[in-house]
């Protein structure tokens, strides 16, 4: 081949292709997202599934018509890749289970058209979607967003059946005094305002128990804490995420956490209880591990990890909302693109400073 061929052809680049594409990752993390979201279903009942249907299906359709709007011609494809259904589902593992029909549509439409689609679509975005969403709907409507139930299996008498649970997601009804009630850090967020210290507060016959098999008030994926952490162990498995961010958050929620337990525990959750509490599993698993979000490298993935479970521990422990996964990964999303100025991979040929690296002669 002389030199004017390879002047006339495009050469590829010497990278081979893993196989892996946008579709099928999608598709493993909503594989892993399967066991919690039924078991949330269990025990939540039919309006925690009418909840989560509907935010799916109302971030597919804002996708759509986004496309649509900006004359995009991948609209089938780009709704088939599952980038949409996935931030529908992990916007509707953060809300309150029997939370209102419009909160899944405005989460749905702030989370594609401002979260996703104003940045220019997948792999485009800043902040990740569905945290964006959470974020915004908390902020605006308080009070459906803190409105919790006492889990009430499928198979328990009390538990609304089909219509019924269809009646109560339609007319957006308030849970009964009987079975509504606060979240554990909800509980204790609350008391100690109060003054009432968390060894008198979590001693009291009201108080949220911390159940490991997520028998207790939360979100869908509050109450299976354990199962995500199943799923998050499958996408580690399967090459989908590495254990850089997900170890990074727990570290850096656990570690501080524990430290506070142990000087004042009147006044600081135990680890056990901000493990298992709000969406500590679900964000170091699944949503700080966005590969659009999130560093590049090991390393800054390990500082990005670590500074979103300092940041949420902080929050729960003096910030007005009790719970603070959210805000935390909307603040390092925010400084992502200063930790991968300041983290750069080795460049290969050279070492970490940029120096061509010595070949020894033969």
């Amino acid at each position: 081949m002389n030199l004017a061929t390879l002047q006339g052809e495009a050469i590829a680049s010497p990278h081979a292709h893993g196989g892996n594409t946008v579709g099928r990752t999608m598709v493993r993390v909503q594989l892993a997202l399967v066991p919690a979201t039924l078991y949330g279903f269990w025990l939540f009942g039919w309006p925690s599934f009418f909840l989560w249907l509907l935010t799916v299906v109302s971030c597919l359709v804002f996708e759509a018509m986004a496309l649509r709007m900006t004359g995009s011609t991948r609209v089938r494809k780009t709704l088939f890749d599952g980038s949409a259904l996935l931030t529908g589902w992990l916007l509707a593992m953060t809300l309150p289970p029997w939370a209102p029909w419009w909160v899944a549509v405005v989460g749905g439409f702030i989370a594609i058209v401002i979260g996703k689609q104003v940045f220019g679509g997948v792999g485009q975005n800043v902040f990740n979607p569905a945290m964006v969403a959470r974020v915004a709907l908390l902020v605006s409507f308080p009070v459906p967003l803190t409105q919790w139930v006492l889990p009430m299996s499928l198979a328990s008498v009390p538990a609304p059946d089909f219509l019924q649970g269809l009646h109560i997601f339609v007319t957006s009804a308030p849970p009964l005094d009987g079975i509504a009630s606060a979240s554990l850090l909800g509980h204790t967020k609350t008391e100690m305002s109060r003054g009432i210290d968390l060894l008198q507060s979590l001693a009291a016959a009201n108080a949220p128990a911390l159940s490991w098999f997520g028998t207790r008030a939360g979100s869908l994926g509050e109450s299976a804490s354990l199962l995500i952490l199943a799923g998050g162990l499958y996408l580690l498995a399967t090459g989908v995420i590495t254990w850089h961010t997900p170890v990074a958050v727990l570290a850096g929620l656990a570690i501080p956490a524990a430290i506070g337990h142990a000087v004042d525990p009147a006044h600081y959750l135990g680890v056990a209880e901000h493990l298992l509490s709000g969406a500590a599993m679900l964000g170091a698993f699944f949503i700080a591990t966005d590969y659009v979000t999130s560093p590049n490298t090991g390393p800054g993935q390990i500082v990005f990890g670590l500074c979103i479970g300092l940041i949420t521990w902080i929050i729960r422990t003096w910030g007005g909302y009790p719970e603070g996964m959210a805000f935390a990964v909307l603040m390092m999303n925010a400084l992502t693109p200063v930790i991968d100025r300041l983290v750069k991979p080795r460049i290969l040929g050279r070492d970490r400073k940029g120096k061509p690296l010595e070949i020894p002669a033969k």
